[in-house]
């Protein structure tokens, strides 16, 4: 089997949203317009490819998108830098594989060159353990705890900070180029307009 790690191209969306609504009570549902919504404000949105099959998706928001989810919010009020996982999704067929590890190694290469900390969060109503544990061995820790009342569910939110990113600050991003090096894997994500911004530019 061979696994690749690459960019969600916007005609997969359809299919990322499917694999989404079937993940199971972890994965809050969402609908089409919310699901293009994210899409649009997330700074990182990769899916797992494995042999021309959809095999999971990650996606993950700087702290300036405009995304009203509570437990966003929450970090936002905290951390004036961070990424966010919104949602991590592994299609049933490919769990067990070690993709959450791989796609947790990818989004931290992507975050430690960008911000100070990954944040997250894990639900404790029903306790969520095997995904406690997964996030505690990869070195995230609880910094609070919050009710989502449109669940009625308690989520822990956990933090992870980057230590490598306070040489990649004074380095680059505040050094002489103020700037990462011109390389493919530190670009950031091409956003594709939506329609609307399209049509409003003058686009048909």
């Amino acid at each position: 089997m061979t696994i690749t790690i690459r960019d969600m191209h916007e005609r997969e969306l359809d299919s990322v949203l499917a694999l989404n609504n079937a993940a199971g009570s972890t994965i809050l549902p969402l609908d089409m317009a919310r699901m293009r919504a994210l899409a649009e404000q997330s700074a990182y949105f990769r899916v797992a490819e494995a042999d021309g099959h959809l095999a999971g998706f990650l996606i993950a928001l700087r702290e300036n998108a405009n995304y009203d989810s509570l437990n966003f919010l929450w970090f936002r009020e905290r951390y004036p830098e961070f990424l966010y996982i919104d949602r991590i999704v592994i299609a049933r067929p490919y769990r067990g594989l070690g993709l959450g590890r791989v796609f947790y190694a990818d989004v931290t290469s992507f975050a430690e060159v960008r911000v100070p900390a990954l944040t997250c969060e894990v639900f404790l109503e029903p306790r969520d353990d095997v995904s406690v544990l997964f996030h505690g061995t990869y070195g995230f820790h609880e910094v609070g705890q919050q009710m989502m009342p449109m669940v009625n569910r308690r989520v822990a939110l956990l933090a992870k900070q980057l230590c490598s990113y306070a040489y990649v600050r004074d380095t680059y991003l505040h050094g002489p180029t103020a700037s990462l090096p011109s390389q493919p894997w530190l670009a950031e994500r091409a956003h594709a307009p939506s329609p609307m911004a399209a049509r409003a530019a003058g686009g048909n």
